[in-house]
C-alpha cells in the first residue's frame, strides 16, 4: 500500500439548474483500501462517481484518480479505473466465458480466452462458464459483472450501489469478492445507502448528506461521535436474515446455482 491516496477530492460541487447536488465535497481516499460512501437516496454518491469515472463534469472543485486529473487528463483517469453499476451489465445471451473474452477483445487485450479462464477460476464461475448468464443466480451475475470490470488489472475500483436487488446469500458473496479484490491491492471505491454493507466491507466511511460530507473516519471512530452507551444485558433475538442464512446456509457461493 501506498502513501499517495488513489483518489482526491477538494471543493467539489454539481448542480443540475437550481439544484444543487454537490455543495462543496472533501474527500481523500488511501491506495489498496475499501472506502465507503453513505448516504440516502439523492445524497449525490453516484453524482461523485460519475465525476470521478469522468461520465460527467464538475461545476467546480478538483478530483484526481490515481494521481491523474479527471477534467484535464481524462483518458488517463479511464485508464486507472472500472465501474460496476447498480446492477450487473452483463449480456444474458453469452455465456457467462463468452462475456469475460468479448470484453478482454475490447479492450485489445492478448490471450482474451486465458483471461477469462483465470477470471473465471478466481470468482468460482469455472463450472457456470459454458451456460447463458441469463441461468445464473444474481450472486453469480453480480461476480461474473466484478470479474468483467477487473479485465486490464485497474487499481481503482468504483462500486455504486453493489448489492441492489440481491437477497442476503448473494450480498455475502459479493462482501467476500470485495474483500479478496482490496487484499489484492485493488482500491475499491463503494457508495451505498446498506449500513451493514459498509460495516463488513469499509476501512474507512464517509456519509454524504445533502451534497456534502458531515462524517468520514473508521468505524471505531465514527462510533465515538455517538454518546457512551448504556449497558444492560438483554435476551438477543435472531434477526430475519439471521434465521434465513441459518437455513439455507452460507459457507460460500456455489458454482452450479441457478436462477430460482
Amino acid at each position: 500500500m501506498t502513501t499517495k491516496p488513489a483518489i482526491e477530492i477538494v471543493g467539489l460541487t454539481k448542480s443540475y439548474g437550481d439544484h444543487a447536488v454537490l455543495r462543496g465535497v472533501d474527500l481523500s481516499v488511501p491506495a489498496g483500501t475499501i472506502f465507503a460512501l453513505l448516504g440516502s437516496n439523492g445524497a449525490g454518491k453516484t453524482t461523485a462517481v460519475k465525476i470521478l469515472s469522468t461520465l460527467l463534469k464538475a461545476d467546480g472543485g478538483t478530483a484526481t484518480v490515481n494521481g491523474y486529473d479527471v477534467a484535464t487528463e481524462p483518458a488517463k483517469v479511464r485508464e486507472s479505473i472500472s465501474l460496476t453499476g447498480q446492477f450487473a451489465a452483463v449480456d444474458e445471451i453469452l455465456t457467462g466465458r463468452e462475456n469475460l473474452v468479448l470484453v478482454a477483445q475490447l479492450r485489445r487485450l492478448r490471450n482474451a480466452g486465458l483471461i477469462a479462464d483465470g477470471l473465471l477460476a478466481r470468482f468460482a464461475l469455472t463450472d457456470a462458464a459454458g451456460r447463458r448468464t441469463a441461468t445464473y443466480s444474481g450472486g453469480m451475475r453480480r461476480r461474473l459483472d466484478i470479474a468483467m470490470s477487473l479485465i486490464g488489472d485497474p487499481p481503482v475500483l468504483f462500486l455504486d450501489e453493489p448489492t441492489t436487488g440481491l437477497d442476503p446469500q448473494s450480498r455475502i458473496e459479493v462482501w467476500k469478492t470485495v474483500q479478496e479484490l482490496a487484499g489484492h491491492g485493488t482500491t475499491l471505491l463503494l457508495t451505498t445507502q446498506y449500513l451493514d454493507d459498509a460495516e463488513h466491507l469499509a476501512d474507512r466511511i464517509a456519509v454524504l448528506h445533502e451534497g456534502r460530507i458531515i462524517a468520514d473516519g473508521t468505524l471505531a471512530e465514527l462510533k465515538q461521535l455517538l454518546p457512551p452507551t448504556e449497558v444492560e444485558y438483554v435476551e438477543k433475538q435472531p434477526s430475519l436474515e439471521d434465521i434465513f442464512l441459518a437455513i439455507v446456509g452460507h459457507d460460500g457461493p456455489s458454482q452450479a446455482r441457478t436462477q430460482g
